[in-house]
Order: structure tokens, then sequence, then C-alpha cells
């Protein structure tokens, strides 16, 4: 049985997709980009302001399954530039200071609203 999370603490879903579906005990969360949802707008700054807007959204879509970043198992993260690689991976250690998930980082030609970064998680109870 799948469950259909929404939270209004999050950028809402712009296209056919959910912001995330729990399956069996897994939470699937879609690419999370810097969207402050409070406002509509992407964040202003850079690499920094943006993972770290990114990390909050993620955060608040993990509040309202019932889970926690201890639950998440694997991180995606989509770069504009891997030149943005080392400022990416300080903020996000910062969020995963112990017992960090598996992740992978890529470099891609485009992110949506020309954004610096984009992460997906799956998170497991």
């Amino acid at each position: 049985m799948k469950r259909i999370i929404n939270t209004k603490n999050a950028p809402a879903a712009i296209g056919p997709y959910s912001q995330a579906v729990e399956a069996n005990g897994t939470l699937y969360i879609s690419g999370q980009i810097p969207v402050d949802p409070a406002t509509g707008k992407v964040v202003e700054g850079g690499i920094n302001e943006q993972t770290a807007q990114v990390l909050k959204n993620i955060e608040a879509i993990l509040q309202e399954a019932g889970y926690g970043f201890e639950h998440v198992v694997k991180s995606t993260c989509l770069l504009s530039d891997m030149a943005n690689f080392a400022a990416m991976n300080e903020v996000y250690g910062s969020v995963y200071k112990e017992n960090p998930p598996a992740r992978a980082a890529f470099a891609v030609k485009g992110l949506p609203l020309g954004v610096l970064i984009e992460i997906e998680s799956v998170a497991v109870k």
C-alpha cells in the first residue's frame, strides 16, 4: 500500500508527481530544489544558501511523514556545476554528522528554474 505525502512546509509539486511516497516502510522523496515554500521563489544566494533550503524542504517532508534525517539511507545530489561540490558537501555534512546515508553526486546540464542544486532522498524506518 502506498501513502502520498504532501506538506505546505515544502514547495508544491510543479508537475505530475508527489512530494513523497511511502510504501512498505520506505519513504521516497522527490527531488527538492531551493524554493522557499512561503514565497514560492528560489532563495537568494549561492550554493550554501540553496543547499540549506533544499535540506529544509527535505526535513519538512520527512517530518510530515513521521521520519527524520536519521532515517535517510540514500541521497542523490544533482549539481549544476561540480565546482560547487565542496561547499554543498559542507552544508550537507552539517545535517548528517553521524552515520550519513549512502550518496551519489552528479553534475547535470541543467536544473529546474536555473537552480544550483537538487536533492532526492530515500528514508527507511
